[in-house]
């Protein structure tokens, strides 16, 4: 046996692995998915037992992935924070599709506090954490603001035309149907949701009457 046989035996096999099959890919998209899902909810679980500004190897740990597997779903904290917003924002959006009970368009403005006191008491820990990162934040803080712009066509929709047509009685409503003054009746002020919705409804009803 010459050199270039005695090579060519011992040589390795170059060659390339064989494709997957259908049913590894589909395995493989499987597990994906399923460990993309827990990251977001691992996320959604930090933040709602208080922590503002968990870390990627929070997150990680939580969800029982390695710190590269969040990092491989999510190339900055911002992408995960946008996914876990529309797991919240879904949330939301079933309190407020619920059909109103009043025909009147004060009523369902009354409506509209108790229906946005149960909504921001779903989002009030996403929303606290909202505010400490928006600062270093793009995606936050364009949230922030679209839900701002997305709350005040709600009420402009549904309030009598009277209401809308007067800047300063709108601005009024606008005020006090926002998440900063459930937020402020809640935390600073230290009521309870049942509480914090009375004071509401009568500071809503004198502005609509």
């Amino acid at each position: 046996m010459d050199g270039r046989t005695q090579e060519s035996a011992v040589a390795p096999d170059s060659s390339p692995p064989p494709p997957a099959s259908p049913e590894e890919r589909d395995g493989r998209r499987l597990r994906s998915a399923e460990s993309r899902a827990r990251i977001v909810q691992a996320m959604l679980a930090l933040i709602q037992e208080g922590d503002v500004s968990p870390s990627a190897e929070q997150v990680a740990d939580r969800a029982g992935v390695g710190l590269r597997t969040v990092f491989r779903h999510f190339k900055d904290m911002d992408s995960l924070y946008s996914e876990m917003s529309e797991v919240i924002e879904r949330e939301v959006r079933a309190i407020s599709e619920q059909p109103f009970k009043s025909a009147e368009p004060r009523g369902r403005v009354l409506e509209l506090v108790a229906r946005r006191g149960e909504a921001f008491e779903k989002i009030a820990p996403f929303k606290r954490a909202s505010e400490a990162l928006r600062h270093r934040s793009q995606f936050l803080d364009a949230d922030s603001n679209r839900l701002v712009v997305a709350l005040r066509a709600i009420l402009e929709h549904i309030a009598p035309p009277e209401v809308v047509a007067d800047r300063e009685r709108l601005e009024t409503l606008d005020l006090l149907l926002s998440w900063e003054s459930w937020a402020r009746l809640r935390r600073e002020q230290g009521l309870s949701p049942v509480q914090a919705r009375k004071v509401l409804e009568s500071a809503v009803g004198r502005v609509l009457d």
